[in-house]
This record gives structure tokens, C-alpha cells and sequence, in this order.
């Protein structure tokens, strides 16, 4: 899934350990959810949109997302 998570952190100059620390996971974990080999569960996706002040749904690019996935079920 891809997500903003890079782009808000680097805007606001933050390193990827100073995130992790803020909403209390490893610093491992943040690169992989932006290297888009893991997804957030909820309640780390929302402290981390809290954490740059955008909403969940413009953290994870759901809009985005959903219209890749739905192209994968066209035609089924």
C-alpha cells in the first residue's frame, strides 16, 4: 500500500527514528511501511497522521489505493 509517510517526514524534517519514537514503534518499522513492505495497522496509521496533523485517509492515499485495487477486479 502506498502511503505519505516519507514525504510528510522529510516536509517536516524529521528523521525516521525521531517518528518511530513518537508513535512508539521501531525505527524498522517506519522504513518499512515506506518502502511499502508493510502496512500500518489503524491505530498506528492515525497516531502517525496525528503526528504530521493530515487524516488517515490522506496518510495511506486510500482514495489512491482503492482505484489501483479496483482495477484489478475490472472485467472479473
Amino acid at each position: 500500500m502506498k502511503t505519505r509517510v516519507k514525504e510528510l517526514r522529510q516536509a517536516a524534517e524529521m528523521t525516521q527514528l525521531q517518528l518511530a519514537k513518537r508513535v512508539h514503534v521501531s525505527s524498522r518499522t517506519i522504513i518499512s511501511i515506506e518502502r511499502g513492505q508493510y502496512n500500518p495497522s489503524l491505530m498506528l496509521a492515525y497516531r502517525i497522521a496525528q503526528v504530521f496533523g493530515v487524516s488517515v485517509e490522506d496518510l495511506c492515499c486510500l482514495e489512491e489505493n482503492k482505484q489501483e485495487e479496483d482495477k484489478q477486479y475490472e472485467g472479473l
